[in-house]
């Protein structure tokens, strides 16, 4: 099976060393996506501006692999504060829809950024 590293222009892309999305079949693997602009430069906001511009940049991920927010299996999702929890769980369910992805949340982690989304997608075309 063939590992492919989809991208498009629009695509984010970090500085760092690591592919924003990794293809294997009909799975896409999302590197963690944050409040960044397409250089990869951070922006900081509001704790729902930087939600609601994370999974922008997972949107456009995806589609850059051939996917979208609704054939999102799992996704595993960093919270700086505890105290954004009530308005994370607000916010989601605008993007994600029931049945929901799986999904983990992790608090009281990461360091200038408010919150960083990940996920696993399959391709649109491989499910009904």
């Amino acid at each position: 099976m063939k590992i492919e590293y989809p991208s498009a222009p629009e695509t984010p892309r970090s500085h760092l060393p690591f592919s924003p999305a990794t293809r294997v079949g009909n799975l896409i693997f999302v590197s963690g996506q944050a409040s960044v602009d397409a250089t990869g430069k951070i922006v900081s906001d509001s704790f729902e501006g930087e939600v609601r511009r994370s999974i922008e940049n997972l949107r456009k991920v995806l589609e850059s692999a051939g996917s979208d927010l609704a054939h999102v299996v799992q996704t595993r999702n960093y919270v700086r504060d505890d105290s954004d929890l009530a308005e994370f769980n607000r916010i989601y369910p605008e993007y994600f829809k029931p049945p929901y992805p799986a999904r983990t949340t992790l608090t009281r982690c990461l360091g200038g950024l408010l919150y960083e989304i990940d996920c696993i997608a399959v391709v649109k075309d491989s499910v009904g």
